[in-house]
């Protein structure tokens, strides 16, 4: 039992200390590796959570906790890494749903789309900026727009685009 809190406080202390990603995977070495799990094991596990789909934080949190702990250990992990972003996504809410009438909450929301414009763009920018003579992915990126255009489902756009992936970049 013991041992489920200690996971469940490390992911706690985790997830409200970092923003996840690589800040909070090498918190997570600093807090694991030789208390908690050998270097060895860590690897395997940031290895195991980096190729499978979906966020790594919570599949690095399950794999620790599970290897620790079992399967309860996991699942104390995992609540751990969940709890603290879901309790400020709540409050967040909570607040923006009293005061969603105020003017000023519009004009904060204008404010915010053009900063999340150009955060799209670095994304873009960071994929093709690099290389922009690969002309594969200009392919995959232009047929891709074209379809979303065409208001393709997104699911089929990505699932193409990764047939596609299979095909053009062996």
């Amino acid at each position: 039992m013991y041992q489920w809190l200690q996971l469940f406080w490390l992911f706690v202390k985790i997830n409200l200390l970092t923003t996840s990603g690589p800040a909070s995977t090498g918190l997570l070495y600093k807090e694991a590796v030789g208390h908690l799990m050998t270097e060895e094991e860590f690897i395997e596990a940031v290895g195991f959570s980096s190729v499978l789909p979906g966020s790594d934080a919570l599949q690095l949190a399950m794999f620790v906790g599970y290897a620790v702990g079992g399967l309860p250990g996991a699942l104390a992990a995992l609540l751990g890494s969940i709890l603290p972003p879901t309790v400020l996504m709540l409050m967040i809410v909570s607040l923006l749903q009293r005061v969603r009438g105020e003017a000023w909450v519009s004009s904060f929301v204008q404010g915010l789309a053009p900063a999340v414009a150009v955060l799209m763009l670095l994304v873009v920018w960071k994929i093709f900026g690099e290389d922009a003579r690969n002309w594969k992915a200009i392919i995959v990126a232009v047929v891709s727009f074209i379809a979303f255009q065409l208001k393709v489902p997104p699911a089929l756009v990505l699932l193409a685009a990764g047939l596609a992936g299979i095909w053009l970049f062996r």
